[in-house]
């Protein structure tokens, strides 16, 4: 069974950034949680049919720039791996569970987004006058960013 989930839903609190200790060093880690809603198409509208809360995890490299970037209230689509997370509870001693999405990728919902800023690539841009991208379609927005997975 696999555990990938993709869901589109709004950002309910402001990504959290900080560091932790991992096998490899240390690691930044941004944390927000998202309602992920259920719309369901009903005449000429949508109605909504209830939703869930998930804590998101993003990790590595995008981490500093998703605590920059996504804000309360966006509205975003979240492609990651679901975990249950336990632990005990410091003040009443119960036993806590949650789970989770370590998020692969997402994407901000553009009518959300008032305008865009490409960061520069480093390198030879391949002849793409642009500085992005490249003109075979390779994918190299992301230079320099490690897959923390």
């Amino acid at each position: 069974m696999s555990n990938q989930f993709t869901g589109t839903g709004n950002v309910g609190t402001a990504p959290t950034l900080r560091q932790v200790h991992a096998a490899d060093g240390r690691r930044e880690i941004a944390e927000m949680r998202v309602y992920f809603d259920r719309r369901v198409p009903k005449g000429n509208g949508f109605e909504d049919k209830g939703g869930f809360w998930l804590t998101v995890s993003v990790w590595g490299s995008r981490a500093a720039r998703v605590a920059e970037i996504i804000q309360k209230g966006a509205r975003i689509q979240v492609t990651g791996s679901l975990r249950q997370e336990s632990w005990t509870d410091k003040e009443s001693g119960a036993e806590r569970s949650e789970l989770r999405l370590t998020a692969e990728s997402f994407t901000l919902d553009p009518l959300c987004i008032d305008s865009v800023a490409y960061k520069k690539r480093s390198g030879n841009d391949g002849g793409n006058a642009r500085g992005y991208g490249d003109a075979t379609g390779g994918n190299d927005a992301c230079d320099g960013a490690e897959n923390p997975f």
